[in-house]
């Protein structure tokens, strides 16, 4: 395969951690009382879209592919992966899945979602247009549908009220305008996402800080970390907690639950996902806010790693109309479908050809885009072996770090042993 970016997941001979059967709806495709085939589409992505602009994009699918209907099971993101894991499990899967790059490596050692790879052979499909792909042993098992940055999200007027001339862009401005802002007694400087239900903020509110200065956590694909670089990260987030700058309730707080505080003025940063623009927006139509690149170490002037994350397409093993999903699959990755899809989630398409609507009509996404260009993309856990377990490892010794109990370098040692063992 040319003229793509691939994103590779190797195979660990780790054993698939094993699914606690929970119940749940879905799973499994039927046909209507007019001799239509209904085939699921299980997201998360409806939620975060304006009303009805998924199930409109839908309905051209259907308008295009008579004697197909498509059942929309829509939830938000946490929810969207406990469904998942159940119909892994059960071999109840919905046919198509949104999917997060996380989740690739365990589901596809399931043997729960299919080999895309096998499917564009026998479809003739031309993967040339895709921007990236997620494999798992040389095989495809994730395409992304849409690419979102995760940019600083910075509160206008908190940033000004506190004397705050400018979003920081380096690790020490960032520190003194979290302060200013908590100082001011409106809001909290900023918010960390640490719960252990939905580990993610490890990945998308803490490394990432990491990959900004261009650094690693990885080396040879086996973890590393106990290296300086990600020594200074943590360092740097234990002395803002020690602080108080962080909004109450980080080891608790879920990545909706920050984002909330942030709409509502509470939280003067953050770094979040472009997925949330919309909302936000729709939510506190008066906030005045701007996204800037993360801030990096003092005195780096590389290339910063910009995280993301993908709203990824898979199609489940276990459809019994895979030939229905896959079309599903083709029209979504098409170039007019997926520049719909990315204008509409204020993202980047996963087709090279499509372009989207918002980098001349948005000025913020005109920025986004900047940046991304400015940038690599970055996000290490993308396709690890049990990636959000790792999270958990990690987040667990995190908090036991911020709570005062362990040291930088007891937690890295700890977390450095304990994924070492998933490898």
């Amino acid at each position: 395969m040319t003229q793509k970016r691939k994103i590779i997941a190797g195979m660990s001979a780790v054993a698939a951690a094993s699914l606690i059967l929970t119940g749940c709806g879905g799973g499994g495709s039927s046909v209507d009382a007019d001799g239509n085939v209904v085939i699921e589409l299980a997201q998360w992505w409806e939620p975060e879209l304006p009303d009805g602009e998924l199930r409109g994009l839908i309905d051209e699918f259907e308008e295009q592919n008579p004697g197909i209907k498509v059942e929309l099971l829509s939830g938000p993101y946490a929810s969207t992966r406990e469904q998942l894991v159940t119909g892994a499990a059960s071999g109840t899967m919905p046919d198509v899945v949104g999917l997060d790059g996380s989740w690739v490596n365990d589901f596809a050692k399931q043997g729960a979602i299919t080999d895309l790879s096998a499917l564009m052979s026998e479809h003739d499909y031309d993967d040339s247009t895709l921007a990236s792909q997620v494999e798992v042993d040389g095989a495809t098992y994730m395409v992304p549908a849409v690419n979102f940055v995760y940019p600083l999200y910075t509160n206008d007027t908190l940033l000004a009220d506190a004397g705050v001339d400018e979003p920081p862009s380096s690790r020490t401005e960032f520190a003194e305008a979290a302060r200013a802002i908590t100082e001011s007694g409106n809001a909290s400087g900023t918010a960390m996402p640490l719960s252990l239900e939905t580990p993610s903020g490890v990945q998308n509110q803490v490394m990432s800080w990491l990959w900004a200065s261009g650094g690693s956590m990885l080396k040879d694909g086996k973890p590393d970390l106990t290296n300086e670089g990600v020594a200074d990260t943590i360092e740097y987030f234990d002395e803002l907690y020690q602080d108080g700058v962080f909004a109450p309730g980080a080891f608790t707080m879920k990545e909706q639950d920050m984002v909330e505080e942030f709409t509502n003025g509470r939280v003067g940063m953050m770094v979040d996902s472009l997925a949330h623009l919309t909302m936000i927006r729709e939510s506190n139509p008066d906030l005045e806010f701007s996204i800037s690149a993360l801030p990096a170490e003092d005195g780096y002037d590389g290339k910063r790693g910009i995280p993301y994350a993908s709203w990824g397409l898979g199609i489940a093993e276990s459809s019994e109309h895979k030939d229905e999903a896959w079309k599903l699959f083709e029209f979504l990755m098409s170039e007019e479908a997926n520049a719909e899809l990315a204008s509409m989630a204020k993202a980047f398409p996963g087709n090279t050809e499509s372009v989207p609507d918002f980098v001349e009509d948005d000025e913020l996404m005109a920025t986004a885009f900047e940046i991304y260009q400015a940038g690599y993309p970055a996000n290490e856990f993308t396709g690890l072996p049990v990636a959000e377990d790792l999270m958990r490892q990690m987040n667990e010794q995190f908090q036991s770090l911020l709570e005062g109990d362990i040291s930088v370098d007891e937690m890295l040692e700890n977390t450095q042993e304990s994924w070492s063992a998933e490898f």
